[in-house]
C-alpha cells in the first residue's frame, strides 16, 4: 500500500497463490479503504496487482482445508465480500482498477464493483464458477450493474473468458492501454479537484436509481451458503484446488 498526496495505490502482492481472495485480504482491503476515508488529501484510490494474474477469486485451497462447517465458512466469508464490494461503491473516493492479466471469479466481482477499470490487452475476464457447481452470487448484482444482465449472464454460464477488447466494448473496461499512467494521471488532475462528499453524493444518489440493496446481499449471501452447503461442490472445489486452477483451449 502506497500513499502519494491524493492518492492512495493498493498492490496485492500474492503472485505465487495468483492474488487469491482471502480472509486477511478482505480485512487488509478494507483498512486500506479506512486509511483512504480518514486522509483528508486522498481523492482517488488504486487498486493493482503483481503478478500475471490481477485476482484468482476465492481461495480453493483454504476453502477446502478450512475449519468449521460449510454453512459457517460460506455464510462469513460471503458477507465480508460482499461488504467489500458495496463498501467500493459508496467510498467518497474514485476507485479505479488497473488490470494486468488474468481476472477470475471474484476478483471479477472488485473490477465491476470498481468506479473505472482500466486494463492492458492481455486482460482476461472470466466466472468459472460453474464448473464446480457454484455461482458467482456476489459478483453478478455488480457485473449487471456495470455491464448489464445479458453479457453477466452469457459469462457466468458460459464460463469462458473475455478478452480484454470484448471487455471493452461491453465497458467491464473502461480504457484499454498498455501503460496505465496517462490514464491515471489524467484522471488524478481531475479527482483532486472534487471533494470527497460530492464522489460519495453521487455513489449514493446512482444506487438509489439500481436494485443494490440489502435484499441484494441477503439473496446473494443465502444462496451462497447454500451451494457451499453440497458436499458434491466441496469436493469438486477441492479437486480444483488441488489441480491449481483451469486447463483448456485459450479462445
Amino acid at each position: 500500500m502506497a500513499a502519494e498526496r491524493a492518492l492512495l495505490t493498493i498492490t496485492l502482492n500474492r503472485p505465487a497463490e495468483r492474488n487469491s481472495i482471502t480472509a486477511d485480504l478482505l480485512a487488509e482491503l478494507g483498512a486500506a479503504l479506512d486509511l483512504a476515508e480518514h486522509s483528508p488529501q486522498c481523492r482517488m484510490v488504486v487498486l493493482r496487482a503483481e503478478g500475471d494474474t490481477f485476482c484468482s477469486g476465492m481461495d480453493l485451497a483454504g476453502v477446502a482445508a478450512a475449519d468449521g462447517t460449510p454453512a459457517e465458512q460460506a455464510e462469513r466469508g460471503g458477507a465480508e465480500y460482499f461488504a467489500l464490494l458495496r463498501r467500493l461503491t459508496t467510498i467518497g473516493r474514485i476507485v479505479v482498477s488497473e488490470v494486468d492479466g488474468e481476472v477470475v471469479g471474484g476478483g471479477v466481482g472488485l473490477v465491476a464493483a470498481s468506479d473505472l477499470v482500466h486494463a492492458t490487452a492481455r486482460s482476461r475476464f472470466s466466472l468459472p464458477e460453474a464448473l464446480w457447481g457454484l455461482l458467482p452470487c456476489s459478483v453478478l448484482p455488480f457485473l449487471i450493474r456495470r455491464v448489464g444482465f445479458q453479457q453477466a449472464y452469457a459469462m457466468a454460464l458460459s464460463t469462458l473468458p473475455v478478452d480484454a477488447e470484448r471487455a471493452e466494448r461491453c465497458r467491464l473496461v473502461d480504457e484499454l492501454a498498455d501503460d496505465p499512467g496517462p490514464a491515471r494521471r489524467r484522471l488524478l488532475f481531475r479527482a483532486s479537484k472534487l471533494d470527497p462528499a460530492t464522489v460519495a453524493d453521487l455513489k449514493s444518489y446512482l444506487r438509489r436509481l439500481w436494485i443494490l440493496d440489502e435484499g441484494t446481499e441477503r439473496s446473494a449471501v443465502d444462496e451462497f451458503v447454500r451451494l457451499m452447503g453440497s458436499d458434491q461442490v466441496r469436493r469438486r472445489i477441492a479437486g480444483f484446488a488441488a489441480g491449481q486452477g483451469l486447463t483448456g483451449p485459450r479462445p
